[in-house]
């Protein structure tokens, strides 16, 4: 990551919010467009989901999850069609977007010693500044003292509709089934006891549903600009 002159001109923005908000392809954009690095903790831990099933370790089983947890090398790259992940240099990317990730993956973030060996990194990630992080807990719990916090909701109909139009058509799944999947990771990433998804205090709250992708992009640019130009 190559430094820009002056950090006074760089902040960290976190972006949370609950599943299907949009919020890797917002953070994604945002990125791009201030020439920031791009931070998916979501991608994180799916990394650990997928190989911890792999590795048949469950949720439940908190001490040898810790261990992998800790014995894994995860590398966010970017490429040409968004971000690459690797764990231990394996090319997880398409792998963590299973069906299988997804219904387990906020079981094994709620996991206390997963949050803490990912939030110790993910802040390593910030320290230098220049970073759009999105998440559950981002601005609440990881990056605290981020510049800018964004809240991105949607109702659970429109993520579900959003989610529905990524998956593809060989998978058997219909929009009423989704939309329960959906209220579910809500009520766990809510409910969980370590760090769970909240609205920071200092947040704005964006609720999307009647927007494009393009034009949530362009609201957080622009509040951007105008939280570093209050800041000089």
């Amino acid at each position: 990551m190559t430094q820009h002159e002056g950090d006074s001109d760089r902040m960290n923005i976190a972006i949370d919010g609950p599943a299907g908000a949009g919020k890797s392809t917002v953070a994604r954009k945002v990125a791009g467009q201030l020439g920031y690095v791009y931070i998916d903790t979501g991608a994180m831990y799916r990394a650990v989901t997928y190989t911890a099933q792999r590795a048949g370790v469950s949720p439940e089983q908190t001490a040898r999850l810790a261990e992998l947890t800790r014995s894994l090398q995860i590398d966010l790259r970017p490429g040409d069609h968004g971000q690459s992940v690797y764990v231990n240099g394996e090319d997880v990317t398409a792998s963590i977007r299973s069906r299988e990730v997804t219904l387990q993956v906020s079981y094994y973030a709620a996991i206390e010693s997963v949050r803490e060996v990912l939030g110790t990194l993910q802040r390593q990630l910030a320290a230098r500044k220049g970073v759009v992080m999105d998440g559950r807990d981002i601005g609440s719990h990881v990056l605290p003292d981020a510049e800018l916090k964004v809240f991105l909701t949607a109702s659970v109909e429109e993520r579900a509709a959003r989610r529905y139009r990524e998956i593809s058509d060989s998978q058997s799944i219909t929009l009423r089934q989704l939309e329960s999947e959906i209220a579910e990771r809500d009520r766990l990433d809510e409910q969980r006891a370590i760090s769970p998804l909240v609205c920071a205090s200092d947040a704005v709250v964006l609720d999307s549903t009647g927007m494009t992708i393009d034009e949530v992009v362009a609201a957080i640019v622009k509040l951007s600009r105008t939280k570093l130009a209050e800041a000089k």
